[in-house]
């Protein structure tokens, strides 16, 4: 490391005190660390976190603490941790380490939450991964992490000093993508891409769709001019997504959303017009369907539930096809939770029921159920809350359960 001298293990002690997890230094400087790593033949483990990232916590309260995950992190690396941001709870020794945080954060290039640098015994970076996860995938990085042949910054390195067969480019691409390194992703997957032959096959075309994030790289006018066949290679509707979400992204959001209110529901009514102007001048065959989503998206954030139910009516009206299951059920619970009006909840009613039309999930029954008890029909209500109860699985079926008692009691289900 070129500008840290110690490296204390930031996590409060009470996360340090695991019995059968990972076991991570504190109060060992850089050199000790790395004399602890020789003499053990193990790499270096070192969890960026901050105090108020959700993933981190996870990860240090219910994967870090288990047997298996200790099991091998413990016999191949010595592991450390250092938080990345400030609060005003942070003790003395916290406080002290904070511009060694800042260096790491600056040298890594630390943009998201948790990440995990891999560095040799002599502590040189050889990988890095991100992101909370089960034990089982956490576990899978790990394994990627121990192999030389599939280390992000080994391979990095052969790819700087002129290897460039197509096969490893993929390789790099996928591995920069991965360490959430985006700008080298972005360019190693255009050098493989360039060397074929052929775009039109389901590697070449997964490629692009993994990295294509905005209308400036270079595949997305394939995406948009071609999807019809594109789609035809890795399967329907696939380029339409990736073409729809960067136009919202790009053209829409920045407009609906571009003060600052004191909250959500400060936000003025945008300009429709406008805004579908503006976007079928650059996209003609999109801007409808892009506008009706972005009404959907604006009154949900705003909380004009009357004018969110009318939006999403319109668009299934326009392209109900393109809603799932899962966003069908979300818009009906988002809707019984918020809204008491009865023509809300009669359009949210019908929308649950298309959900589990399309996919028997105890979860959608248990909305079902949830809105027609708001609309007063109790006994329809428990019905289909105990069919909910039926299908659930066992660890599930207390909370619905506990949900059709209040029913029966005449309690509110929604807060």
């Amino acid at each position: 490391m070129k500008k840290l001298a110690l490296l204390i293990s930031f996590i409060p002690a009470a996360l340090l005190a695991q019995v059968k997890g990972i076991n991570f230094e504190h109060g060992l400087n850089w050199q000790e660390v790395q004399a602890k790593a020789k003499t053990e033949n193990k790499y270096i483990f070192m969890d960026c976190f901050t105090t108020w990232c959700g993933p981190c916590r996870y990860m240090s309260a219910n994967i870090f603490p288990l047997q298996e995950v200790g099991d091998t992190m413990n016999a191949h690396f010595v592991s450390v941790a250092v938080q990345l941001d400030t609060t005003a709870s942070d003790n003395a020794e916290v406080k002290s380490r904070y511009q060694e945080g800042h260096d790491i954060a600056g040298e890594y290039r630390v943009a998201v939450y948790p990440t995990y640098l891999i560095f040799n015994s002599n502590g040189k970076i050889v990988h890095r991964f991100v992101g909370g996860s089960n034990a089982e995938a956490f576990l899978k990085k790990v394994a990627i992490a121990l192999d030389p042949q599939t280390q992000f910054y080994t391979l990095l390195d052969q790819y700087k000093t002129g290897r460039k067969d197509s096969a490893f480019l993929g390789m790099v691409a996928m591995s920069a993508a991965a360490a959430y390194d985006l700008e080298t992703a972005g360019a190693v997957a255009n050098e493989y891409l360039a060397s074929q032959s052929n775009l039109y096959t389901n590697t070449n075309l997964y490629f692009i769709k993994q990295f294509t994030h905005s209308s400036q790289d270079k595949y997305f006018g394939l995406l948009l001019n071609y999807g019809s066949k594109v789609d035809s290679v890795i399967g329907k509707g696939a380029a339409d997504k990736i073409v729809f979400d960067i136009i919202f992204q790009e053209d829409v959001m920045p407009i609906i959303f571009s003060k600052k209110p004191g909250s959500p529901k400060d936000f003025p009514v945008p300009d429709w017009t406008a805004i579908q102007s503006a976007v079928t001048t650059k996209y003609p065959t999109r801007a409808g369907e892009i506008i009706a989503w972005s009404k959907i998206t604006f009154y949900q954030r705003t909380g004009d539930w009357k004018n969110f139910t009318a939006s999403v009516e319109s668009y299934l009206k326009l392209n109900g096809d393109a809603l799932d299951a899962n966003q069908l059920n979300e818009f009906a619970w988002s809707v019984f939770l918020k809204c008491s009006d009865a023509d809300c909840l009669t359009k949210a009613l019908a929308w649950s029921e298309r959900s589990f039309t399309k996919n028997q999930d105890p979860a959608y029954l248990d909305t079902y159920a949830n809105i027609l008890y708001k609309m007063g029909k109790k006994d329809d209500a428990i019905i289909w809350e105990k069919k909910a109860v039926a299908l659930a699985p066992e660890g599930d079926r207390k909370l619905y359960n506990e949900t059709a008692d209040k029913m029966k009691r005449g309690e509110k289900t929604w807060d």
